[in-house]
């Protein structure tokens, strides 16, 4: 929760006097408001509005006090001090950001009813979005300035509690920002995409992660949905396999053919090949709309392990023909058990069915609304759900959100992307376990920075035993080897040194994407094998001793980590 990170700011007050007074009595107001804030974040989620309101008034009091405590002439002073001077500014700077969020922020979102977010008795409340777009607009706006503001306080003279404290902060002023930017494009959205203003239609596609694409999985299944005053039902269903073979290819750019040739313009199970979303949504949108006629407004993106999240909510759901599905064993159920007892047909009509069935569920029933929001938060941060609207207006708001699934275009961060797209023309990916370390390592003379990625893909494939329309193709020669093309995609505006397998120069391809270079890597894998990637990257010019990492969702979690190091300014 915010503030938590609060508690380590100790001020380093070796001076005397007045100035370690204030500071004394800073530290301890900001310590209560931590403990306040935590208390806070519980009885929102737990729907406490009464106490929630209490506490927030004593929030709002330590934040004033610690804010007041280092605002007056002996910290002016102290604040142009040698040595001290940097510490006793961000301690001022933390104050300021707690109390601006006390007052500005953290009303906005505890007078927001989060049972509005999500539908009641089929329909969502359209008019209550729109009634609190504007509040949360605000809220929105402040954590965004307050975030603004602490981004230029420089930390290279910092002393080492200051320097963590004020690093904490803008984490989860970070964490913060994701959530208040989410609600403030939800507010401003959903209105219109729930058909307020006229009637829309969408593709609700099924990403199948046990044979992997880079947004997440191969889309096998897709429905219409119709969506109208806020009540959304399906109209029609499909699958990919159905729209047969496009040739002429549709156009594809020409970044992406170099990577991929044509593949993404022909088979509507390769539009994925590529990370970037919009463009596997605008391909399939136009393979849909050819083979039926029927034109949508965007495309929206869930895969089994969303589904199951969701069921874990709403309980056990019925699917015509076969068992119902259930949180604990959908994806089993989806991406195993299936494959032994239907066709590929079969297999893509429950794909469809089961994702329509979900969401009709999630429409009709009666749900504790923050859980529901909690799964989709969660859904969303881990890229399992993911939307495309035809609209170029309202997909620039959505651009730089995870929702939109691309990298962006310029990074805060140096950002390096992981990717994955089966080799084998299999079902194997439900066997298959990632884990990627990226290091940030030294400092360049031009003002770049070298990055080190390790990535270990584990098989748990049964060494017989598979049906064929799990092992497919076996394109890799062994019908249990898991052949997996690893796109590795640079920071912005920086390059990939090279790369070894299992410790070996191996042969890479390469290309460009959106001014990252991209460097592709077959890894195969046997029954119970581990094999290694080690990547060396280079950044653009940047002083940031962090990276962030972006990678393909698989059907378990990743197991992934980023070491940090100093700023290349200290």
């Amino acid at each position: 929760m915010l503030l938590t990170a609060l508690v380590v700011v100790s001020l380093l007050l070796t001076t005397g006097g007045w100035v370690a007074f204030r500071g004394w009595q800073a530290r301890t107001h900001l310590l209560n408001a931590a403990g306040l804030a935590k208390e806070l974040s519980t009885e929102v989620v737990g729907g406490d509005a009464d106490r929630a309101r209490r506490t927030l008034a004593a929030l709002q009091e330590q934040a004033g006090a610690a804010r007041s405590a280092t605002d007056d002439p002996g910290w002016w002073v102290g604040r142009r001090t040698p040595y001290i001077g940097d510490d006793l500014t961000a301690v001022r700077q933390i104050a300021v950001a707690v109390d601006d969020l006390a007052r500005l922020a953290f009303p906005t979102l505890l007078r927001i009813d989060l049972a509005s977010l999500v539908p009641r008795e089929g329909r969502l409340d359209l008019a209550r979005l729109r009634s609190v777009s504007g509040e949360v607009a605000a809220a929105d706006r402040a954590v965004r300035e307050t975030t603004t503001r602490l981004a230029a306080v420089s930390t290279g003279d910092l002393v080492g509690q200051v320097r963590t404290a004020l690093v904490g902060l803008r984490a989860e002023l970070d964490r913060l920002g994701e959530l208040t930017s989410a609600a403030d494009r939800g507010a401003r959205l959903l209105p219109p995409l729930l058909g307020a203003d006229g009637a829309r239609s969408y593709l609700l596609v099924s990403q199948n992660p046990a044979e992997l694409r880079a947004t997440g999985g191969m889309v096998g299944a897709y429905a219409v949905l119709r969506a109208e005053r806020g009540r959304v039902r399906m109209t029609a269903q499909g699958s990919s396999s159905s729209l047969g073979q496009f040739n002429p290819p549709l156009r594809v750019g020409s970044e992406l053919r170099r990577l991929w040739h044509d593949l993404p313009g022909i088979y509507p199970a390769d539009v994925n090949l590529s990370p970037d979303f919009p463009t596997a949504a605008t391909l399939y949108r136009e393979m849909v709309r050819r083979r039926t006629g029927t034109t949508v407004d965007g495309v929206l993106a869930v895969d089994p392990v969303v589904l199951s999240y969701l069921l874990g909510v709403i309980g056990p759901v019925s699917v015509p023909g076969q068992p119902a599905l259930a949180g604990s064993t959908a994806v089993r159920t989806l991406l195993s058990d299936s494959y032994r007892e239907l066709n590929g047909p079969g297999q893509d009509e429950f794909f469809a069915a089961a994702a329509s069935g979900v969401f009709d569920a999630l429409f009709t029933r009666s749900v504790n609304p923050r859980a529901v929001l909690s799964v989709l938060s969660r859904s969303i941060t881990e890229r399992r759900i993911l939307f495309w609207s035809a609209r170029p207006e309202e997909q620039r708001v959505l651009a730089d959100s995870r929702l939109a699934g691309q990298l962006p275009e310029k990074d805060t961060v140096p950002t390096v992307g992981v990717f994955l797209n089966d080799g084998s023309g299999a079902k194997l990916g439900y066997y298959l376990r990632f884990s990627a370390t990226l290091t940030v390592g030294d400092c360049q003379p031009d003002g770049r920075r070298e990055l080190r990625l390790r990535l270990v893909v584990h098989s748990t494939v049964p060494r017989s035993g598979l049906s064929e329309s799990v092992t497919g193709l076996a394109l890799s020669g062994d019908p249990y080897t898991a052949r997996t093309f690893v796109s590795v995609y640079s920071p912005a505006g920086g390059s990939v040194l090279g790369g070894r397998l299992d410790g070996k120069a191996t042969a890479m391809g390469s290309g460009m994407d959106r001014r990252r270079q991209v460097t592709v890597a077959t890894v195969e894998v046997r029954p119970g094998g581990t094999r290694t990637l080690d990547v060396t990257l280079l950044t653009q010019t940047t002083s940031a001793g962090t990276a962030e990492l972006v990678t393909t969702p698989t059907v378990t979690p990743w197991t992934t980590q980023v070491v940090s190091a100093p700023s290349c300014e200290q």
